[in-house]
C-alpha cells in the first residue's frame, strides 16, 4: 500500500511538472507570436489553467516531503502524548478541511460540465477541463492527509527533523 500511495503522490507531482512546462510553452508561444506578428488566442488563459493545475497537483507531494509551511513554535516544545495529541488534532482538522475542499472541487467540475460552463475569454474553453486538475489535486491531497493521520495514529509518522534551518527564505 505504501508503494502505491507514494506512486500516486509522485504521479501527481509529475503531472504538476508537465503543467509547469505547459506554462512555459504558453508564455514562449505568446512572446514568439508577438515578435513574428501573428496572434495565438488564449495563450494567457491556458498559461493560467496550467499554473493552477501545477499548484493543485503538487499539493500532496509537497505535504509528503514536509515542504508545506508549518508554524511549529508550540509543537516543537511538546513531547510524548501531548505532542501526539496536538498532531492528531491538527491532522484531523486538516483531513476535514481537505475533505471539504476535495468535495467542493469535484462538485464544481461536475456542475460546470452539466451546465456547459464556458470561459468568457477568447479561448472559450469548457471550464470543467481545467477544473479537473483542481479536483484531482485536492482529492490526492485528501488521501495524503488521511495517510499522515493514519501514520501518526500508528506512531509511524516521520517527525520534523532538525532540517528546519535549511528552509530559510
Amino acid at each position: 500500500m505504501r508503494r502505491l500511495l507514494d506512486l500516486l503522490y509522485d504521479g501527481a507531482a509529475w503531472l504538476a511538472a508537465l503543467a509547469m512546462i505547459g506554462v512555459l510553452a504558453m508564455v514562449l508561444l505568446s512572446i514568439v507570436s508577438r515578435q513574428l506578428d501573428f496572434h495565438v488566442p488564449g495563450t494567457d488563459a491556458y498559461a493560467g489553467y496550467a499554473m493552477a493545475a501545477a499548484g493543485f497537483l503538487a499539493l500532496a507531494h509537497t505535504l509528503k516531503r514536509n515542504e508545506h509551511i508549518r508554524v511549529t513554535l508550540l509543537l516543537g516544545r511538546l513531547k510524548g502524548r501531548a505532542r501526539h495529541g496536538l498532531e492528531m488534532w491538527a491532522l484531523s482538522a486538516a483531513v476535514l478541511l481537505a475533505g471539504l475542499f476535495a468535495f467542493y472541487s469535484v462538485r464544481l467540475a461536475i456542475v460546470s460540465y452539466q451546465l456547459n460552463d464556458i470561459s468568457t475569454g477568447n479561448d472559450a474553453t469548457p471550464l470543467w477541463i481545467p477544473q479537473i486538475a483542481m479536483a484531482v489535486g485536492t482529492v490526492v491531497l485528501l488521501v495524503a492527509f488521511i495517510d499522515e493521520w493514519v501514520q501518526e495514529l500508528r506512531g509511524r509518522r516521520v517527525g520534523e527533523g532538525s532540517g528546519e534551518a535549511l528552509h530559510n527564505e
